[in-house]
């Protein structure tokens, strides 16, 4: 049973790098079976579909997602802290999938209007990742660092706009500037709906949004 879990782990993994340069659509287990040196009967053995496949790449993003973004930031205090820090993890894994792709993003595209198990597990693992921004801005709120009428809604979907429209200009338009853009982007909206705490937000700056040239030393 080990070794089943291990060929199946490595089979994710593969298909997980695959889907960020192709697509979830362009996964198969034909191409998947070429790739891992397997036989097509080998990998269906471990998943029984192509949807069950894509659903498990799915799955497996989402979890590697929230170990680099979501948990590290739960290690600071409550408020505008987290928020930051989630804001700034995040911005490091977009620096890196501007070359490697990002499966929501991609994911939404090709299944924006086509209703079935992969869009469902797709959307879940987008809401449950804004629903975690969405509780830190809740918790500002709630310790002060942000104005008790501050829209948290409205935020939240300013911020999670800032990286959308960072994949866009930076992947497809190939536009300079694009990060420095999106890290004043972000610094204008927690401004906007601040407590008057706008010295003590940018004390609180400390985690490491990525520079321009923090991207370059990470794709050399």
């Amino acid at each position: 049973m080990q070794k089943g879990k291990q060929t199946k782990a490595a089979i994710v993994d593969a298909a997980l790098g695959l889907a960020t340069q192709i697509g979830l659509e362009g996964l198969s287990i034909g191409v998947l079976a070429e790739v891992m040196h397997m036989s097509k009967s080998g990998v269906f053995a471990h998943f029984g579909s192509r949807e069950e496949l894509q659903i498990s790449v799915i799955r497996e993003y989402h979890d590697r997602f929230e170990q680099e973004v979501f948990f590290p930031a739960l290690q600071q205090p409550r408020g505008l802290p987290r928020v930051r820090a989630l804001f700034a993890n995040w911005m490091k894994r977009t620096s890196v999938e501007i070359d490697s792709g990002c499966i929501y993003i991609s994911g939404a595209v090709e299944f924006d209007d086509r209703p079935g198990p992969v869009r469902d597990a797709l959307a879940n693992s987008v809401k449950t990742w804004l629903s975690a921004m969405h509780r830190a801005l809740v918790q500002a709120q709630e310790v002060g660092h942000l104005r008790a009428n501050a829209d948290a809604d409205q935020m939240a979907f300013e911020i999670h706009g800032l990286i959308l429209a960072l994949h866009y200009e930076a992947r497809f338009m190939k536009y300079p500037g694009s990060i420095g853009r999106a890290t004043a982007g972000f610094d204008n909206i927690l401004a906007r709906f601040g407590h008057g705490l706008g010295d003590m937000a940018a004390d609180m700056h400390t985690q490491s949004i990525p520079s321009a040239k923090h991207i370059r030393s990470i794709k050399e």
